[in-house]
């Protein structure tokens, strides 16, 4: 059978269930409503395809981000580096004026668009008709991105943060990113504790879904994202790659972002963060052979080399690319 209408196939599944060994079974015995949602195509994202993998490129229009460095602070900085990324293959740009990372301050609202509106303006105003998300957990600044010609919310809070967001997205019938997290990024990394962090991340991104839903967002509208590193201990993030294709389970296409993360480097021995693009790399790669749609990264070049390659050599069959 083919995993969500995409390049990976099954036979088997693996049954998880809380105080019980995982259990493998064959497709045919796992009941139609999971396989449904197993196997059911996954609609295109604001006109992206993903029955194929794509990538989405970060860009950070903040003084503090803990991958740049700011370094794409300011509108005129941010709208070059986004045409950069969209020349080099992003098949969507995630602008964001608020940084979420471990011990972040939260940024007012006013500042929040103030720095992310005039990215996506110069950016539509230049030509620029790439699919564009909004980074933000705020109802005003997911309201003002749409209006400006952002296509896409993307909520690290799967609107836990500011519900309204929810309704922003409704109205706007714009597809939507919902990541688990917990608490707030100022805490979310004091001990973060789970009973089982799989179910409990599943369960939880299932409750987000079904309240997305609720709002008037369609399933079809609906991304899910597992939320690699906001927090989870390192035995947390590398149990949640193990099994990303668990994710496919609830009928939404799923999206991983782990670039340039903390986990990879200390498993590399590699402080800074910017070069960590290669150890990236890697651990997309295996996202994908899991079917997960959706890439999110800092370094277009080094992604890109590596899809086109693993696409090459046989990850998606010759007949069904062209080629």
């Amino acid at each position: 059978m083919r995993l969500a209408d995409g390049w990976c196939r099954f036979t088997r599944v693996e049954r998880l269930e809380r105080g019980a060994a995982p259990r493998i079974m064959p497709a045919d015995e796992v009941p139609a409503d999971i396989l449904a949602r197993l196997t059911a195509p996954r609609a295109p994202l604001a006109g992206v395809p993903l029955d194929r993998p794509a990538l989405m490129g970060i860009v950070n229009v903040t003084p503090d981000s803990f991958s740049d460095g700011g370094a794409h602070d300011g509108a005129e900085a941010a709208i070059a580096h986004a045409r950069s990324l969209a020349d080099a293959g992003a098949a969507i740009l995630d602008i964001g004026g608020e940084s979420t990372r471990p011990g972040a301050v939260e940024v007012p609202e006013e500042e929040e668009i103030a720095r992310v509106v005039p990215v996506i303006e110069g950016l539509r105003a230049g030509g620029v008709d790439t699919a564009i998300s909004i980074d933000t957990r705020k109802a005003g600044v997911g309201r003002a991105a749409l209006a400006a010609g952002a296509d896409i919310v993307n909520d690290v809070s799967a609107f836990r943060f500011d519900p309204d967001l929810a309704v922003v997205a409704a109205e706007a019938d714009a597809p939507v990113i919902l990541m688990h997290s917990l608490a707030e990024p100022g805490t979310m990394q004091d001990d973060p504790r789970y009973d089982d962090v799989l179910l409990d991340v599943y369960e939880a991104l299932d409750r987000a879904v079904s309240d997305a839903e609720a709002a008037g967002i369609p399933r079809s509208r609906i991304v899910v994202d597992p939320g690699i590193g906001f927090g989870k201990t390192q035995a947390h993030n590398l149990a949640l790659l193990g099994r990303l294709s668990l994710f496919h389970g609830l009928g939404c296409a799923v999206l991983l972002g782990v670039s340039r993360k903390g986990f990879i480097g200390r498993i590399t021995n590699v402080s800074d963060p910017a070069a960590r693009d290669t150890g990236s790399a890697a651990v997309g790669l295996w996202a994908l052979s899991q079917g997960i749609q959706v890439l999110r990264v800092h370094d277009m070049t080094i992604h890109g080399q590596g899809l086109a390659l693993w696409q090459a050599m046989g990850a998606i069959p010759h007949e069904e690319n062209g080629q």
